[in-house]
């Protein structure tokens, strides 16, 4: 198998995985880096959102080959201390219910952030479309999206 030198979260990782492995593995099973969850599997559902480069890609059909030297930044490198306004933002408005797919709701809008400081509600809906969430907190995800724009 070939070896990969990765850059998460900004720290260098080697790994010995075959060329086709979804980073989403990568990160799961051979780095440890659970906050990464598997959803579908075919790149529908946003629960494995991941930034490549800054760009939210869904890791669960993302070949580890793929990669090259771009940076991968998961939900555990978006802030050391929970700090980022999106996963304060997040907490005061009370956004999850079950959390599973959040990772992957702050993952994407934090790419939108980065892209449109400012979004409108419709930029955020067309943004976060394909991110699903089964409790059905889009209201609240657009909120938290909102004030932590404002924040920033």
């Amino acid at each position: 198998m070939p070896v990969y030198n990765l850059r998460v979260n900004g720290h260098r990782h080697e790994v010995d995985v075959d060329a086709d492995t979804p980073i989403l593995w990568v990160l799961r099973e051979h780095l440890d880096l659970v906050g990464t969850k598997f959803g579908c599997g075919i790149a529908q559902c946003g629960a494995c959102t991941v930034h490549l480069d800054g760009t939210a890609i869904r890791s669960c059909s993302f070949p580890v080959s793929a990669v090259g030297d771009k940076q991968i930044t998961t939900i555990e490198g978006l802030s050391k201390n929970g700090s980022h306004a999106l996963q304060k933002a997040w907490l005061e408005l009370d956004v999850p219910q079950c959390g599973y797919c959040q990772a992957g709701q702050i993952m994407n809008a934090a790419a939108l952030l980065a892209r449109n400081p400012n979004p409108t509600d419709d930029e955020i809906t067309e943004a976060m479309d394909g991110n699903l969430c089964r409790c059905g907190t889009y209201l609240r995800i657009r909120a938290a999206i909102k004030k932590a724009a404002e924040e920033a």
